[in-house]
């Protein structure tokens, strides 16, 4: 499966070569003069040193240690000193492809690997539609994605962890319901209405001030896929068939979860909107607050994962809610019996640890 790596201004950012964990595996990504993103396992073959350290020369990665040259695919092809190179002087390489600013990592079967299996999310790439932040942003988490994966495929712990942020009241978990969930062979889509309600803290910040008082019809369309991509369309319209259409506003949001390790979890996420592309006020405005509202969900989640920790056959209840996310971890562990990757993130050996 491909798994959201890196933001490319990441890699940009730490001169152009990015240590970073994903599925238990340590990782090295960096940009080539001509064969684009590379990433190879972050340890030279000789000594196990992070090739994280070394040096990019056009399309290889020096080891910076004993001085040898990595090519793309991963093969030493110098040592200095040295003529001949023996077979197995080599590192495994991984499948790399950018979209939208993100590179995705593959990491299983090299020889499986698809790009068309990668999410799309076309507001990334359509600046003349969407305005987002100027560059997406990065969050870790101590706790197992799947955590996170839980908090977002149920939106009515929004009425209470978010109720002065993104939630707007405590209304939204009695007043709204999930409809139209749709059961899919990689994930999930659900549909969530709350209709006839204030606008919440974070709109009422980007709207006019004529509009504060103005109820609302509020939609979230969400779709969750394998292994952690979180994808979501939200409709705030005036409530009414005859309504002023010209104060509809719509919002695009991506969260993107990778596993770290068995415990920690990178999140990437860009959060956009379609009205006023050109007041760059409304981004930093929902960048605050829905950072605020990361900040809120983080400390259950990470407090959820402490305890887990210390009650690792804790069976958790369910309850009509959840079967959103049931039925995603459901879809994952068959997923990963079904593509018989070499996983080193074996999740499946034990349901109840995941959560």
């Amino acid at each position: 499966m491909w798994y959201a790596a890196a933001w490319e201004w990441e890699v940009a950012e730490a001169d152009n070569k990015l240590a970073r964990t994903i599925c238990e595996v340590p990782l090295v990504f960096y940009k080539s003069e001509s064969k684009g993103y590379v990433a190879l396992d972050n340890r030279c073959c000789h000594r196990s040193a992070p090739l994280s350290l070394g040096r990019v020369e056009g399309d290889c990665l020096r080891c910076m240690y004993h001085g040898l040259l990595f090519n793309p695919a991963g093969e030493v092809i110098e040592i200095p000193g040295q003529d001949h190179i023996g077979a197995n002087m080599k590192v495994r390489s991984y499948p790399v492809c950018s979209k939208g600013g993100m590179l995705w990592i593959w990491m299983g079967d090299a020889d499986r690997a698809d790009e068309s299996d990668i999410h799309d999310f076309p507001p990334l790439s359509q600046p003349d539609q969407w305005r987002g932040f100027d560059r997406g942003d990065y969050l870790h988490y101590d706790a197992n994605w799947l955590l996170i994966v839980d908090n977002l495929s149920d939106f009515s712990h929004v009425a209470f962890v978010h109720a002065n942020t993104l939630g707007g009241s405590e209304a939204y978990a009695y007043d709204t319901q999930a409809e139209d969930l749709e059961k899919l062979d990689n994930g999930f889509k659900v549909v969530r209405w709350h209709r006839n309600s204030a606008p919440p803290p974070f709109h009422r910040k980007v709207i006019p001030a004529a509009e504060h008082e103005v109820d609302l019809d509020r939609c979230n369309t969400m779709a969750m896929y394998l292994p952690g991509v979180f994808l979501m369309e939200t409709l705030f319209e005036p409530v009414g068939d005859n309504a002023d259409q010209g104060r509809r506003r719509e919002y695009r949001n991506c969260q993107f979860m990778t596993p770290e390790t068995r415990n920690t979890t990178h999140f990437f996420w860009d959060y956009l909107h379609g009205s006023d592309l050109d007041n760059p006020d409304i981004a930093v405005s929902l960048k605050d607050s829905l950072m605020e509202g990361f900040m809120e969900d983080k400390i259950f989640i990470e407090e959820q994962q402490k305890l887990l920790e210390k009650s690792p056959d804790f069976a958790p209840k369910s309850f009509t809610a959840d079967r959103a996310f049931s039925h995603f971890r459901n879809r994952w562990k068959i997923r990963l019996q079904e593509e018989d990757e070499t996983q080193p993130l074996q999740i499946k050996d034990n349901p109840r640890r995941i959560l």
